[in-house]
């Protein structure tokens, strides 16, 4: 316990203890999508660092397209209805929405200002029309007439051809005309669909770009031949443009027979709900912006004008067609917590003691391993595990389907509304269904989020019970990109209250008094409330009091207010928050004692890690809930002790302690809701340390050139 306090004690070396705050005002809490906006601002300016590389700094903006259109699809339906009110909810919206505005034109000034001329320079280039050559301009147009023009069907507007059902998120063109159409009539408006089936970036063959790498977009090779799409007609103004719409999907489960039916249905609408956005060029006219705004209902703060291509996300296949490794990061090779007890089997191993993963800095093919031992030992009975996010291609799911095959009880919880994961995961729950096994979807109006998988294995005359809870999901992909925490056990009591959660997601019997998990919504809020409580009490009480928590978002009044009235008493807490943050830090006479710090790197933070000290009481718990309203009462979440001093000194170690010393990715929240990037030079140091993430590859990595 000496070793985690001082660890801790020094993680504060370098800022002022504020004295116990007195009588203060009410404090009022930031704007959660201006947070989430201010996230994504953090995550543009790896866009700009030099030494990010190129193709990475590109990658970048194009995360950070994807997640405004997220953002647009899911948060920003609530606002336009606002719209329609006057006073405060009307002028937050408006706020919202400058914010947005200025993020995307700040994205797009990086990419044609920085990006594109260092591209430029590195003998990369994406050719507008003006720029091409006679050469590739009849390369172009080949192209074109052989691969796009065949694809192409314009609508002429008229009262038998009413506006097209626009696809979320399409790339579409709409055309102003002059002349007479071939019924002698001179309606002007048309509008072009270009199929998603089309690649967005097209490379010019070597012969067009000697000594170089070229590449035209489909938007500006559909552009420069509008006029084939008419002839006899005159182009007289024309626009790119692009729609999102809200794509939430509300299904109303009390009114449902079959879940999964329902929300296949409602996934064919998806593409075509309400519209929450409109971008269009830069140099679009105030006649057609104006009549595109009509024609969607949307009001003029939805309208964005784009100096490039009205989807910068599918620019990740430029990303993907020059595939230098030169632009790219250097390739990291995970090592394998598996390889320091091989060829101990998982199951010896775990008899010793809890085992801890730390993602992707270890590898997840760790877990892969543990379910392989699992599906191919003849003593194993039954594997049980919930489902969130696995992807569509998952060695998981095929290690499922054969462990069903040799004829081992197999329970999966598969959560079917997990956002844009629906059709993958209705997908596996009909084929785990078709060859035998058990799946269920969880409790009705609540999502399972919880991670957990537990494996009964017979040993002589006893079943032992093994299990593996982690922070994240069971993904291979995201488990390389995200940072998250794996744990292995077979603790008893751990073990066995996993066993009853799974009975009880199946049968909605009455859950018995859980031992050693937090599970949500019965009993997590009111823990954690708890746990801040008595950090609180034992500052006042002139005790040491220190809460170190990191999550990925924080946005639950209630743990707000109770974080708050603990620094308010003297308490000292550090919170690594990735996201969206609705607590100010450093307020005077109000959240003195409370500091904010947001990580962004290489790799997505992820893991949820929380840390209190009350007096000579020291807790740490992992969890996959994040500090918010919908993981506390919306959602089955779970949240479990690390007794093991050992893995909790290593958690400490390197999930709180490293990143409150990080000086390279670290940005710190302001009082008034701004983030400022922590300087990368400490007094005192010839040069900047390594970031918490680059620290923890060059301990765990099985290469050196990470």
């Amino acid at each position: 316990m000496a070793r985690t306090k001082q660890a801790l004690t020094a993680s504060l070396q370098g800022s002022e203890t504020a004295p116990l705050a007195q009588a203060a005002p009410v404090l009022q809490l930031l704007d959660r999508d201006r947070s989430l906006l201010a996230f994504n601002a953090r995550v543009l300016d790896m866009a700009t660092r030099a030494e990010v590389p190129l193709l990475e700094r590109l990658r970048y903006v194009c995360i950070v397209s994807s997640n405004l259109d997220e953002f647009f699809e899911v948060r920003f339906a609530p606002h336009l209805a606002s719209l329609r009110l006057d006073g405060h909810a009307a002028a937050k919206t408006r706020a919202v929405s400058e914010a947005a505005h200025e993020l995307v034109a700040k994205q797009y000034q990086i990419y044609n200002e920085v990006l594109l001329p260092e591209f430029a320079r590195a003998g990369i280039q994406v050719l507008s029309h003006g720029e091409r050559n006679e050469a590739q301009r009849r390369w172009v147009k080949s192209y074109f007439l052989r691969d796009v023009r065949p694809l192409l069907v314009p609508v002429s507007l008229d009262p038998s051809h009413p506006f097209p059902i626009v696809a979320n998120k399409s790339l579409n063109f709409i055309v102003r005309l002059a002349g007479e159409d071939a019924f002698g009539r001179d309606n002007e408006i048309a509008i072009v669909k270009v199929p998603r089936v089309l690649p967005r970036i097209i490379e010019l063959p070597d012969r067009q770009a000697p000594g170089r790498r070229l590449f035209v977009s489909l938007s500006s090779v559909v552009r420069a031949h509008l006029a084939d799409l008419f002839p006899g007609r005159q182009v007289l103004e024309f626009s790119q443009f692009r729609v999102t719409r809200h794509t939430d999907l509300e299904v109303q489960e009390g009114d449902v027979d079959n879940l999964r039916t329902a929300l296949r249905a409602g996934l064919e609408l998806r593409q075509f709900g309400l519209a929450v956005r409109l971008e269009v060029s830069a140099g679009c006219s105030d006649h057609l912006w104006s009549f595109l705004l009509r024609q969607f209902d949307l009001p003029a703060e939805s309208l964005f004008r784009v100096h490039g291509p009205v989807n910068l996300v599918r620019l990740t296949q430029l990303v993907d067609l020059v595939n230098e490794p030169a632009m790219l990061w250097p390739p990291y090779a995970p090592s394998s917590a598996h390889h320091a007890f091989a060829p101990m089997s998982f199951f010896d191993r775990l008899k010793q003691g809890d085992l801890c993963i730390h993602q992707p800095f270890e590898t997840f093919d760790t877990v892969l391993a543990f379910l392989r031992q699992a599906v191919a030992d003849p003593a194993v009975l039954a594997i049980r595990q919930t489902i969130y996010r696995t992807g569509s291609n998952s060695e998981m799911m095929d290690l499922l389907r054969e462990a069903v095959r040799r004829g081992k009880e197999v329970m999966v919880v598969v959560e079917l509304k997990a956002r844009f994961d629906e059709e993958a995961n209705i997908n596996w729950a009909e084929m785990l269904e078709s060859i035998g096994a058990q799946v269920v979807y969880g409790v009705q109006g609540l999502k399972t989020h919880a991670k957990m998988l537990l494996v009964t294995r017979r040993e002589g005359r006893q079943l032992k019970r093994y299990a593996h809870l982690s922070t994240g999901n069971y993904n291979p992909r995201t488990a390389r990109l995200y940072t998250d925490v794996s744990y292995l056990t077979a603790n008893p009591a751990l073990v066995l209250d996993v066993e009853h959660l799974f009975y009880h997601l199946a049968s909605q019997t009455r859950l018995p008094k859980l031992k050693r998990l937090l599970m949500a919504p019965f009993i997590l809020h009111r823990a954690m409330l708890d746990l801040i409580a008595q950090v609180g009490d034992a500052a006042a009480a002139g005790k040491p009091a220190r809460l170190v928590a990191k999550m990925n978002s924080l946005t639950d009044e209630g743990l707000i207010r109770a974080l708050v009235s603990a620094g308010q008493q003297g308490a000292q807490i550090d919170l690594i928050v990735r996201g969206a943050c609705m607590l100010p830090a450093g307020v005077p006479g109000l959240t003195d004692n409370i500091r904010v710090r947001s990580i962004i790197g290489r790799f997505l933070e992820h893991s949820r890690v929380f840390y209190f000290m009350a007096g000579e009481q020291e807790s740490l718990y992992l969890s996959s809930a994040d500090w918010m309203n919908r993981n506390m009462f919306g959602r089955v979440e779970l949240a479990w002790p690390v007794d093991d001093a050992a893995l909790r000194q290593r958690l400490i170690d390197e999930c709180l302690v490293a990143y409150l010393h990080d000086a390279q990715d670290a940005w710190a929240l302001q009082a008034d809701g701004s983030y400022l990037r922590v300087p990368s030079a400490r007094k005192g140091r010839a040069k900047p340390q390594p970031g918490a993430q680059a620290a923890l590859m060059a301990r765990y990595g099985r290469n050196t050139d990470a």
